[in-house]
C-alpha cells in the first residue's frame, strides 16, 4: 500500500505558491503547511518572505488540481495531501534531534534569533528546536560563543533545524507559561514588524526626495548667470 506523506518539504514556498495561484484560504493554506494563519497573510502581505519563490505542490506530486478544485469550492474543507510511492518520512519520537553536518554551523544563528526575538521560550524548548545543548545557548546568550563575531540572527525554521508548527508551538506554549494570550501576542508582534516595514519605506522615500542634488545639473549654467549678473 502506498504511504501518503506527513510533511512538505519546503513549507513556506509551497505556501507562497498557494497564495499566488488559488483562491483558498489562509486556514486552508495554514493548515496545509503547517503553518499559522498570522504567517500565510505576513506572506500574502509581503511582510516576510520577499523575494521567495513559490513552489509548486502539483509539480512535486504534493497535491493534484481536483483536491485545490475541491477545497476552492469549500472554504471549511482540508487539503489532503496526493499519494506518494515513496515511504513517508519518518520521524523519531525519543531522544535527540539529529542536525545535519551542514547545518550544524547555522545552530548559534537560530539560537540567537531565539533569545532576541522570542525571550518566552525556554531553553529546554530551544534544545528541542534546534537539537543544541542549554551550555551552547548559555554561551550565545552570554556572548562568549567562539563564534560570536560571525553570528546573524535567522529564523530556525528558515535555516531547516524545525518546522513552522514546531516554532509556533514553543512560542505559545512559552507565552502561555508566562501567563499570556498567544495569539494577542503574536498579533501585537505582527503589527510591530508591519509598522517597522511602512516606516522604512516612508524613511526611504523621503531621504531619496530630500536627498536628491540638483547641482550636477546646473554646470556652467549657475556660473553664466552670476556673471550675468554682474
Amino acid at each position: 500500500m502506498a504511504a501518503i506523506p506527513t510533511r512538505l518539504l519546503m513549507p513556506k514556498a509551497t505556501a507562497v505558491w498557494l497564495i499566488e495561484n488559488t483562491t483558498l484560504t489562509f486556514r486552508q493554506i495554514a493548515d496545509f503547511t503547517a503553518m499559522t494563519e498570522i504567517e500565510i497573510e505576513a506572506l500574502a502581505n509581503e511582510d516576510i518572505g520577499r523575494g521567495l519563490v513559490g513552489r509548486s505542490p502539483l509539480e512535486n506530486s504534493e497535491l493534484t488540481q481536483e483536491e485545490i478544485n475541491r477545497c476552492q469550492a469549500d472554504p471549511a474543507a482540508q487539503l489532503k495531501m496526493a499519494r506518494n510511492e515513496l515511504p513517508g518520512v519518518q520521524t523519531r519520537s525519543k531522544g535527540p534531534r539529529y542536525t545535519p553536518v551542514s547545518k550544524r554551523a547555522d545552530k548559534p544563528n537560530a539560537i540567537a534569533f531565539i533569545l532576541k526575538q522570542n525571550p518566552e521560550i525556554s531553553d529546554a524548548q530551544i534544545c528541542k528546536l534546534v537539537g543544541t545543548t542549554k551550555l551552547t545557548i548559555s554561551r550565545v546568550r552570554d556572548r562568549t560563543h567562539p563564534d560570536m563575531t560571525s553570528i546573524r540572527p535567522q529564523h530556525p525554521a528558515e535555516l531547516g533545524l524545525c518546522t513552522y508548527q514546531e516554532f509556533e508551538n514553543a512560542v505559545t506554549k512559552g507565552l502561555k507559561a508566562a501567563g499570556k494570550d498567544p495569539e494577542a501576542v503574536k498579533a501585537e508582534r505582527l503589527a510591530q514588524k508591519q509598522k517597522q516595514f511602512t516606516d522604512s519605506d516612508t524613511e526611504s522615500g523621503e531621504s531619496t526626495a530630500g536627498g536628491f542634488d540638483f547641482s550636477n545639473f546646473l554646470g556652467d549654467a549657475g556660473k553664466w548667470r552670476s556673471g550675468g549678473n554682474n
